[in-house]
């Protein structure tokens, strides 16, 4: 007879652990068992195989790997605003396109920066900004572009060389 537990329940002897414990290992075994199965089973083709089929060990494409980088990166703005400035052209016309080019995309106020050839062509298109953003938001998706930021022309760049007077700044001393 076994010796009870004072709350009523009777204390296991050694062979009802030996019950307990093989019990438990025999479930055990029987899980892992069944793992192993679905491995064998895997293996015959019920799953993972080589073959004609594609499946996850397969390469990946490189246009499918390039936008998952894309999308694992958070690029997608500004890789869709670099696909607009190489298609400008067709986005705001030839004869735009001819005097007018876009510079550089700033993406946390998204603003883009573009470069004219004139001032009379970047206030021509500082009138037709309104209508770009639109344009080009149709075609990047909605908020892409918040503001185009036009700039005129450059001047030249400012030359230093042994004739220059110290502290000259150049034609622009005279001319103001």
């Amino acid at each position: 007879m076994t010796a009870q537990e004072p709350g009523g329940k009777p204390e296991q002897s050694g062979v009802d652990l030996a019950r307990v414990a093989l019990r438990a290992a025999r479930e055990q075994a029987r899980a892992r068992g069944d793992a192993a199965r679905q491995k064998k089973q895997a293996r015959r083709g019920g799953g993972l195989r080589s073959g004609a089929r594609a499946d996850g060990r397969d390469p990946m494409a490189l246009g499918a790997a390039i936008n998952r980088l894309l999308t694992e990166r958070g690029w997608e703005a500004p890789a869709a605003v670099g696909g607009a400035m190489g298609r400008w052209p067709q986005i705001v016309g030839e004869d735009v396109a001819k005097h007018c080019e876009p510079e550089r995309y700033d993406e946390d106020e998204r603003v883009l920066v573009v470069r004219c050839d004139s001032t009379a062509w970047a206030t021509n298109l500082r009138l037709l900004a309104p209508t770009l953003v639109a344009r080009l938001n149709e075609d990047l998706g909605h908020g892409a572009v918040r503001q185009i930021k036009v700039q005129g022309p450059s001047g030249p760049a400012r030359r230093y060389g042994p004739l220059r007077a110290p502290g000259s700044k150049g034609p622009g001393d005279t001319y103001g």
